[in-house]
């Protein structure tokens, strides 16, 4: 091809890119000569398409009407079947639990439910950090000391209900944040400032009350002190010592596994009464699973948390065994003679706070004194 100008047939100048396009690349002429005939009716003709006269219908949906009633009546029939196994299960735990409590006097239901949120309270104050188990030790000696003071004075003892929260205040708070050696100090305080405060009430009052009347209303006011906020101070002084909180958590747990060793022997097996004048649901089958648990409690807590000897862990729970089996039968023994049954009611399968506390409550003083006995044992 050539760069000369060149015109079209209708006249016009061809361009170079046109002149281009009319020759082929070894510049043969872009002519018909330079292809060979096409017959167009050398071409085969398309296959048909297959028929779909025979072919099924494809359904309007993804089931057919049959199908999907069939589906559904099976799936209605599960559910019921479902549904008629859970209420089987719920009358028969609603049955135990009415047996439970008709040979208890607890709500087994409630008071799991209960213990396991005060269980979660009480572990998170001490795993975390053991300063927010101050607070929670204070409201519970405050609630306890409230609940003692309205059972005394419901069954005709003279109890100042302010004066006592005041002094309990005191006392548990100075056990945590003083030297230990004023505990017994403020004890001493604490207890002064009830009697003298009953005393002045008396005075006061002039109603005739006898002079034994009066008398046991001054002891029963500082036995309140000690009972309540002194041994709640005491589970304080233990916490603040160099890994205290395992050692309090570790008492408490001991304490209800015992508890709870006793309360489900005795509900399996009871038949010999223990204290029939004092507790005549408390079994020696009962206190037999207390011994089992108490031990197991106490041989794993001390490996594992307390990293004690197995021998220390056996002494850890006899030791609490025996403290929580004489607190509990020692509240047993006040209550009847108070003619109540529980210290209040606002614990539902619980009864009150003290209900759960009888066992733990004394049991501060052997974990106290174990601490300082046998720290130098440590498995280090």
């Amino acid at each position: 091809m050539t760069d000369e100008k060149r015109e079209a047939d209708d006249g016009r100048p061809v361009t170079r890119r046109e002149a281009r396009d009319d020759t082929l690349p070894d510049g043969v002429p872009l002519a018909d000569e330079a292809f060979p005939s096409f017959d167009a009716e050398a071409i085969p003709p398309r296959p048909p398409l297959p028929s779909s006269a025979g072919a099924p219908a494809l359904a309007a949906g993804p089931l057919d009407t049959a199908d999907h009633n069939a589906i559904r009546e099976q799936w209605r029939a599960a559910r019921d079947e479902l549904g008629t196994h859970v209420s089987h299960a719920r009358d028969q735990i609603d049955q135990a639990n009415e047996r439970i409590k008709e040979r208890t006097g607890r709500d087994l239901v409630l008071a799991i439910l209960i213990g396991l949120a005060f269980g979660a309270a009480l572990l998170g104050s001490l795993l975390f950090i053991k300063a927010l188990f101050v607070p929670f030790a204070l409201a519970a000696a405050l609630l306890g000391v409230y609940e003692l003071s309205r059972a005394l004075r419901a069954s005709g003892r003279r109890v100042d209900v302010v004066p006592q929260l005041i002094a309990a205040a005191f006392l548990v708070l100075s056990a945590y944040f003083a030297e230990p050696w004023l505990s017994w100090v403020m004890l001493f305080v604490a207890v002064a400032f009830v009697i003298v405060w009953r005393l002045i009430a008396q005075m006061v009052a002039k109603d005739g009350r006898t002079y034994g009347d009066v008398l046991g209303d001054a002891v029963i006011s500082g036995f309140v002190q000690v009972y309540v906020p002194f041994l709640a101070g005491v589970a304080l002084i233990l916490l603040e010592q160099e890994g205290g909180q395992w050692w309090v958590l570790s008492f408490i747990a001991i304490a209800v596994a015992a508890d709870t060793g006793a309360y489900a022997a005795g509900l399996a097996f009871g038949r010999h009464p223990m204290a029939p004048k004092i507790s005549p649901k408390k079994t020696w089958e009962g206190f037999g699973g207390a011994v089992v648990a108490s031990l197991i409690a106490g041989v794993l807590l001390a490996i594992f948390l307390l990293e004690l000897p197995w021998w220390a862990g056996l002494i850890f729970g006899v030791s609490i065994l025996l403290s929580a089996t004489l607190g509990d039968l020692g509240e047993s023994m006040l209550k009847r003679d108070l003619g109540i049954k529980d210290m209040s009611s606002w614990l539902p399968g619980h009864g009150g706070l003290l209900d759960r506390l009888d066992s733990i409550l004394p049991s501060t003083i052997p974990a106290l004194c174990l601490y300082f006995l046998l720290s130098p044992w440590v498995v280090l």
